[in-house]
């Protein structure tokens, strides 16, 4: 259940929601899990996930492989996400900027969305020399030991953050009791400076720096961010050199996303630089709201931009 839904915007169908539960567990597209697997993973009883899995099959969403006894994603599955890369262009755009800023920082810099209780790496950008974190497009990150995590989670606006945290304490305990004393100093901390730091969290040898912005593109707040080894970066060295740098890369994404329906698909990104501002205000986040992907009104193509002082 999003925390959307817990904050009272809207009923959740049960059968709808465990499915997509079930769905998650298969993490790759090689990922081959039994019917107590899929239990394990996602905290539904046997005898409901093997409803789910034989109700999924029967649409294509899963593939039953009978000499292993267990189920993989299947074309169904396959084919909607593919649907979802028609903006491969602009993603190819984003990956270059992520690339040309961890030349720049020996670290690991990614673009994620969140998916309920953590985010998925959509691009990633990595230093030849980086050391520590390995993670790949596609790759699943806990919302709660990350800075990205951390910065998605305090751009909400407060009812629905506090929403998702207390969804998060009923099924994800260990997690919640993370989150909860880093969500207000990092509400605070977001209004002023327009990052979140995280240090320690994930792992003792990696520091972490994440900006949130909104992507009209999926309707929910996404996150550039960046990580770093901790003997290299403490948090001092994070805020002198690293967020500048990450604060002007997640403006330039902002007007990437904003345009992404528009100039960015067109031939004439190739080459073309795109603009980012040169201001250094202070974000307002008074008004910030809205989810994650699915929330239910629209808004504007706003993004948060700690640079020039808008959203």
């Amino acid at each position: 259940m999003m925390a959307g839904d817990a904050a009272g915007e809207g009923d959740v169908i049960q059968v709808v929601s465990r499915a997509f539960d079930v769905l998650r567990c298969f993490e790759g597209h090689e990922a081959r899990l039994g019917n107590l697997e899929i239990s394990n993973r996602c905290g539904l009883p046997r005898s409901t996930v093997s409803r789910l899995t034989h109700t999924l099959t029967r649409m294509g969403q899963l593939v039953y492989l009978p000499r292993d006894q267990k189920y993989r994603i299947g074309p169904s599955a396959v084919a909607m996400s593919t649907a979802m890369t028609r903006g491969l262009q602009l993603r190819n755009a984003i990956r270059l900027r992520l690339q040309e800023v961890a030349e720049q920082l020996p670290g690991t810099v990614g673009f994620v969305i969140p998916d309920r209780f953590h985010l998925v790496y959509l691009e990633v950008g990595r230093a030849a020399n980086a050391l520590g974190l390995s993670s790949t497009s596609g790759s699943r990150i806990a919302m709660a030991s990350t800075a990205a995590g951390h910065a998605y989670a305090a751009a909400l606006d407060t009812c629905v953050g506090d929403a998702l945290l207390a969804e998060m304490e009923r099924e994800i305990p260990d997690d919640a009791r993370l989150l909860r004393p880093c969500l207000e100093p990092n509400r605070r901390f977001l209004r002023e400076r327009g990052y979140v730091v995280v240090c320690g969290l994930w792992s003792p040898h990696i520091n972490g720096l994440a900006v949130p912005l909104w992507s009209p593109q999926y309707q929910t707040y996404v996150v550039v961010t960046i990580g770093l080894l901790s003997a290299m970066y403490d948090e001092k060295r994070l805020h002198k050199e690293v967020a500048p740098r990450l604060l002007e890369l997640s403006a330039t994404i902002g007007a990437m996303l904003e345009g992404g329906e528009a100039e960015l698909f067109s031939d004439r990104i190739q080459g073309k630089p795109l603009p980012v501002s040169g201001h250094n205000k202070k974000i307002r986040t008074e008004d910030l709201n809205e989810l994650e992907a699915g929330t239910r009104r629209s808004r504007p193509a706003r993004s948060l931009r700690a640079r020039d002082g808008r959203r």
